[in-house]
């Protein structure tokens, strides 16, 4: 069974213990939200398409890798907004992929504050794969078992908007889903807790030309440790950004996103694991975000 104990740690180590999440990590999060809050389909008022592609650890084979897409476009008299969120995970032997469809509605508070509130209705495909796993015997070891579950869930966010500011508070999976666990060196099937975000932002107009925009999110679940990003983004006359997350799992991130026309933005975000002796082998993650308005 040492071979089991083996691979089940590696597995483990890759996809839960350095993150001590079980939900995606995106370093865009701020021009990704609806990800997690499906009331920010609505916030932007506009039809448009993101996309995300992360790869993580690079230098370590099948190292975590998350490709993410989002679509969100107003409805009727822009009360309503309407949006598609897609995000797919893999690591190691493991690979889940999350679709759902979210729904926003505006309240207007005041002539400057908005308060959107929204739903996220979906589903979640987990997948553990054991038959590319090279194992020591000629005879297929009966613990090793792929594992496979659709879960539906659906989640709730709330989004305040004012010209400054804004603050988001949701949870984008309210049902408890399953997946695979390590349990003293076996895989067992385990439940995936509710997670909790928070997000605030404020807009500080240095000059006509410059903007310094500081946020944070907060990512939440019970029997974890609260995971924070802190970034602080400088933009250039509306068309180039620059900046900086620090996260709290001990990483840190340079941005870089660029307006190449009125329609088309380009970003790259760099990311630098501070604590390299927990994965001695892993360089550093690289992250790419498009983003198309209609």
């Amino acid at each position: 069974m040492k071979k089991t104990i083996i691979l089940i740690a590696l597995l483990l180590l890759t996809s839960s213990s350095l993150l001590a999440q079980q939900e995606s990590i995106i370093t865009f999060y701020r021009n990704h939200l609806n990800l997690v809050n499906p009331a920010y389909v609505g916030v932007e008022a506009e039809s448009s398409i993101q996309s995300s592609i992360r790869s993580q650890w690079t230098g370590v084979e099948n190292a975590p890798e998350t490709q993410a897409f989002s679509f969100m476009a107003p409805l009727g008299e822009k009360k309503f907004s309407l949006g598609l969120s897609f995000v797919h995970d893999k690591v190691f032997i493991e690979k889940q992929t999350f679709f759902a469809i979210d729904l926003s509605y505006d309240v207007k508070l005041s002539d400057k504050l908005d308060l959107f509130m929204g739903v996220k209705v979906g589903g979640n495909n987990y997948e553990v794969n054991t038959s590319g796993l090279q194992t020591y015997n000629f005879v297929v070891d009966p613990s090793l078992q792929s594992f496979s579950r659709f879960n539906p869930n659906i989640g709730m966010g709330f989004y305040l908007k004012h010209e400054k500011y804004y603050v988001s508070l949701s949870t984008p999976k309210m049902l408890n889903t399953q997946r695979a666990k390590n349990e003293d060196g076996y895989a067992t099937v385990s439940t995936d807790r509710v997670h909790f975000y928070m997000s605030s932002g404020y807009n500080f107009e240095l000059s006509s030309s410059v903007d310094l925009l500081p946020s944070v999110i907060v990512r939440y679940v019970n029997g974890a440790p609260f995971s924070s990003d802190f970034t602080a983004t400088t933009i250039f006359n509306k068309k180039f950004d620059l900046g900086v997350t620090y996260r709290t799992d001990n990483s840190l991130a340079g941005m870089v996103k660029i307006a190449i026309n009125k329609r088309l933005q380009l970003g790259f975000a760099y990311e630098y694991m501070m604590q390299r002796q927990l994965l001695a082998r892993a360089n550093n993650t690289n992250e790419f975000y498009l983003k198309f308005n209609l």
